[in-house]
């Protein structure tokens, strides 16, 4: 049996006749680019999330970015971020003109340590950023209070953890804006680029609004500088289909990860995801860790079993960033999540049958590496 790390084609099977007739209705009308598809999609993802607003954009990056100008980010000012997090986290920041500055993650959550938080602050920190790695929402209530004692913004980097809940209330509502990616493997995908934020805050939905669409406040009136980050008619039109089965979904990649959690725990030497009492996340990655990951992705490979790495290499040891001078052991925890995470296929469409063949054989391997040492 061969198992893939994600199967989209498993997810879009069965909804083919309801996007078709999607597509049929755009290209009808001809809204293509924003538009009633894009409007009604927002609409309904603010309520979905307990927002008062939620603003469609081309994809994540654009949310991060739109939202930390937003909140007029620019030249000389500091955000605070995690170094465990996809690249587009720091670009958001890098491309305001800003400047990244890390904390270290919590060990058990891989989320941002807010014990660690208010030591980065200075007079030149201007917003916070926790990501919610893997679909589990970071600790917020004392980011959201050291940010607030300091006068400092919060912007959610929910892009993997749509419908994640924080003490009931879902991811992205509890900072100033929360950005999430529809990335098509993500839990709401779009069938290309999408992205957005919710906010309920009028000022940076307007903000956002005009800078999604070239800074307009109305055709050919441009009050600020923009970019052309608008959601597409045709997304905005899928997302709405997918939105409706999200629920079902997220709970489908629960049960699987409980079902991994029951089937792996005791293998000495195998770290499983730790669930925070503070919510429920949504597995957009179920995530092990372990030394010598590279043989175990070797050793299911040879299964037909395929797994990922998110991410092999933290931020703040990327090229892209030696400028700023981080060495090696600078976020010790960050970099061994890097060195010993490997994620096991998760989506909503594996059958516990795939879900025990996949860990049978991570047991037996482990099993088999134990022997030999």
């Amino acid at each position: 049996m061969r198992i893939p790390f994600l199967d989209l084609k498993a997810q879009h099977e069965p909804l083919r006749t309801e996007l078709l007739a999607a597509f049929d209705e755009v290209l009808t009308t001809c809204a293509f680019a924003g538009g009633p598809f894009v409007a009604k999609f927002e609409e309904e993802f603010a309520a979905f999330c307990g927002s008062t607003q939620a603003i469609g954009l081309g994809n994540g990056t654009d949310a991060l970015w739109f939202s930390l100008l937003a909140l007029g980010i620019g030249a000389g000012d500091e955000v605070i971020t995690v170094p465990a997090t996809f690249m587009a986290t720091a670009e958001a920041i890098t491309y305001c003109g800003a400047k990244p500055v890390f904390v270290d993650i919590d060990s058990k959550t891989a989320t941002m340590d807010p014990a660690l938080l208010e030591k980065a602050i200075t007079p030149r920190t201007k917003a916070i950023i926790p990501v919610h790695l893997y679909g589990q929402v970071a600790d917020m209530d004392p980011i959201m209070e050291i940010a607030r004692r300091h006068k400092v913004a919060v912007i959610e980097d929910a892009c993997q953890a749509h419908g994640a809940t924080y003490k009931g209330r879902k991811a992205g509502t509890i900072g100033d804006a929360g950005c999430f990616s529809f990335y098509p493997g993500k839990n709401l995908g779009a069938l290309g680029e999408g992205g957005g934020v919710v906010t309920n805050n009028p000022d940076i939905a307007k903000k956002i609004q005009m800078l999604r669409d070239h800074g307009q406040s109305k055709k050919y009136c441009h009050s600020m500088v923009g970019w052309n980050g608008r959601m597409d008619g045709i997304q905005g039109a899928a997302l709405r289909i997918k939105l409706r089965h999200l629920p079902k979904w997220n709970e489908a990649r629960r049960a699987h990860a409980a079902h991994y959690n029951q089937l792996l725990k005791g293998i000495d030497g195998l770290v499983t995801p730790f669930e925070s009492p503070h919510g429920s996340p949504v597995y957009h990655i179920y995530a092990l860790r372990l030394a010598n990951r590279d043989g175990l992705i070797d050793g299911l490979a040879e299964k037909g079993i395929a797994c990922g790495i998110h991410y092999p290499v933290p931020i703040h040891l990327q090229e892209a960033y030696a400028s700023l001078g981080l060495g090696k052991g600078t976020y010790p925890k960050a970099e061994q999540l890097a060195a010993e995470v490997v994620s096991l296929p998760m989506y909503p469409e594996l059958t516990s049958a795939q879900v025990e063949l996949i860990a049978s054989e991570v047991r037996l391997w482990m099993q088999n590496r134990k022997a030999t040492v």
